[in-house]
């Protein structure tokens, strides 16, 4: 089994590559744990690989928040500082500085 090592941690900021839309993770997948379906929904010229890192995140684009399910190849570190707004977030983290949350100890699954 090869040892992965994620590109981004748990309360990070993140945006994708290719896509409008930003988030901040709060879970991480080795590899790709989704469904057959989720997968073969993505057009096979973008496809990415499943074995790679897959990333849990809080969204948001323009027009809406959400969640998120996205390869580590799809994102980069967000560095605009711009404060996100998804109402999940408050309930799960707090702000540790600009472009990293911090989990809350008193936050239960």
């Amino acid at each position: 089994m090869k040892e992965r090592t994620a590109k981004f941690g748990i309360g990070e900021v993140v945006r994708h590559k290719s896509f409008p839309f930003r988030g901040v993770v709060f879970d991480v997948d080795p590899e790709f744990t989704n469904t057959d379906e989720w997968w073969n929904a993505i057009p096979k010229e973008v496809r990415p690989s499943k074995d790679q890192p897959f990333y849990h995140l809080l969204a948001e684009n323009a027009e809406t928040e959400y969640v998120a399910y996205v390869s580590e190849q799809n994102l980069v570190h967000d560095d605009s500082e711009e404060p996100l707004r998804n109402p999940q977030i408050q309930q799960i983290f707090e702000m540790e500085d600009a472009g990293h949350y911090k989990p809350k100890l008193n936050f239960a699954h």
